[in-house]
């Protein structure tokens, strides 16, 4: 048995546990890695669309991320905690109006045809731009990609764009797909965006809905060492108790994302040959957050969404729903972001007594049911967290007289059911911070994001205020005002609650001892995998 890192109240605190990974990640890499064997993991669900081009998120990533590449993965070591995947270095002007990438030579597409700069210019200007999620924020400025040569793609912004920014998003937002499958389609709909063809050392083979995904080896990878692995299964197990027990039984080697109940953790890490590793997700910090309907005329009174954030008993939700695995949350970002971060925000204690004084005041009485109103409630079926969070909040609610209804739906119907129909009065989400304010952050309170962008604000919030520091931040290409633009940012974000951060927490992986080089970069579940191997 190998336990690594396991630490409750330690497992969010920033900069130590960064640390401390990059001397593990080190000591992995170092690790034996012979070639070949079938690695088989648990996978809890089945994105509609598999193309991380377009949708830029990680349950895209945990499967399309061996097989399609970005143009930079983070890294413990490298450089601004970058690794040169497709691009081998990236450039700035200094006017903030062009971004030089050189890319690799040598690579091909799993279809044998070259990889070249026309690939990212028609990725950038016609998917990451108009149609990804985070892309048509980081991008929004992007007016052309010149490409002088094979090796070389020139980012031309119509407004000065931070380098900072674009550095930090390369690993999410710039998956490169081929444009000889998606030219003069309709990209969104093209069969390729669930049989995919990439550079990646890893070649879509197969999926059989509702049993497996499978990827087998690129015998023609740029990377000549890699993969190490013939072939990766990931087996769908949408019920979260069933990977432990397919883990201790070895029908599976790998389980991440918590796909094992942290309820188990304890338990199973005294299983002979069972590893359980805290580390991997530095750059992945989920949040949870409840989503506010600023349409409900009682939610779009400051003081009812003062009330219901002090209803909320964080440390409660911190040392029972995560069991410790999780930190309280101050603001819309983490405390492991020290670059952006700061604590100088209001702060909303536990205090039902007042929450329940505000709501009087305010003149929502309550019935004589003891009801002041109800409200429709949709927890995010994502994580057993956000489920169970969903029920505690319905009963943190009805101690201060609002009668939440639960309605719980699978993936797509939630996601549609919120980010589309607006049919929700609070919702229970997981966004991810991904080290820069501007991927996935400022999207959940910027106004204007049409209907149907997952996981943005669909809740109708408008804060011009709050917008003009977006915008500005996002064309401050001084670092110093951009990060003082976006503690502004969280300031504002408190104070007026367009939404109430609860919590953010990392991710555990489960494995058998078997499998080698595991969590060595901070976005490994969602990374590559081209090191990974399995002992001989």
């Amino acid at each position: 048995m190998t336990v690594s890192s396991i630490s409750r109240r330690t497992l969010m605190k920033g900069t130590a546990l960064l640390l401390a990974s990059t001397a593990l990640a080190r000591q992995a890499l170092a690790q034996a890695a012979p070639a070949g064997g079938r690695l088989i993991v648990a996978a809890d669900s089945e994105p509609k669309n598999l193309n991380p081009a377009i949708v830029a998120s990680n349950g895209v990533f945990f499967v399309a991320s061996k097989v399609i590449e970005p143009l930079a993965e983070a890294s413990f070591d490298d450089k601004d905690g970058l690794a040169p995947r497709l691009a081998t270095s990236w450039e700035g002007s200094d006017d903030g109006l062009s971004v030089t990438f050189k890319l690799r030579d040598g690579v091909t597409w799993h279809d044998g045809k070259p990889f070249t700069s026309v690939d990212v210019a028609f990725s950038a200007l016609n998917v990451w731009k108009p149609l990804q999620n985070l892309g048509r924020l980081v991008f929004a400025n992007l007016e052309a990609v010149d490409t002088p040569d094979d090796y070389t793609a020139i980012f031309r912004f119509s407004k000065p764009t931070p380098f900072q920014l674009i550095r930090n998003a390369l690993p999410v937002v710039t998956s490169v797909v081929a444009k000889h499958i998606f030219d003069g389609t309709d990209i969104t709909t093209n069969p390729a965006n669930n049989t995919l063809t990439g550079t990646g050392p890893f070649k879509f083979a197969e999926h059989k809905p509702g049993e497996y995904y499978r990827l087998t080896r690129n015998e023609n990878y740029w990377d000549k060492e890699q993969p190490k692995l013939d072939e990766i299964v990931f087996r769908v197990l949408p019920d979260r108790e069933a990977a432990g027990s397919a883990l201790e039984a070895e029908e599976i080697q790998l389980a991440a994302f918590s796909a094992v109940p942290l309820a188990d953790l304890d338990r199973i890490s005294k299983v002979a040959g069972i590893k359980v590793i805290s580390k991997g997700y530095e750059a992945l910090t989920y949040q949870l957050v409840v989503e506010i309907n600023h349409r409900r005329k009682e939610l779009a009174d400051l003081r009812v969404r003062q009330a219901i954030a002090q209803a909320i008993d964080k440390k409660f939700v911190v040392d029972t729903i995560f069991l410790g695995y999780a930190a309280a949350s101050t603001g819309p970002v983490p405390k492991n972001a020290p670059q952006f971060y700061t604590p100088d925000v209001a702060a909303y204690d536990f205090n039902p007594a007042a929450a329940n004084d505000i709501l009087d005041k305010a003149g929502y009485k309550q019935g004589a049911d003891g009801n002041r109103f109800t409200l429709k409630l949709r927890p995010a079926p994502y994580f057993n967290e956000t489920r169970q969070f969903g029920d505690y909040l319905r009963q943190a609610l009805a101690v201060i007289g609002i009668n939440a209804e639960i309605v719980n739906a699978d993936a797509a119907a939630h996601q549609k059911a919120v980010y589309t129909d607006h049919d929700f009065d609070l919702a229970v989400g997981p966004p991810v911070f991904r080290g820069d304010p501007a991927i996935s952050t400022t999207i959940l309170v910027q106004s204007g994001t049409p209907a149907g962008v997952p996981f943005s604000n669909q809740g109708g919030y408008v804060n011009p205020e709050l917008d003009k520091i977006i915008l500005q931040a996002s064309e401050t290409i001084d670092t110093a005002a951009r990060t003082d633009l976006y503690r502004k940012f969280q300031q504002l974000v408190v104070a007026d609650l367009p939404l109430i951060n609860v919590a953010e927490w990392g991710f555990i992986t489960v494995a058998r001892d078997t499998v080698l080089n595991v969590s060595n970069n901070p976005r490994w579940a969602v990374s590559n995998w081209g090191d990974t191997a399995l002992q001989s």
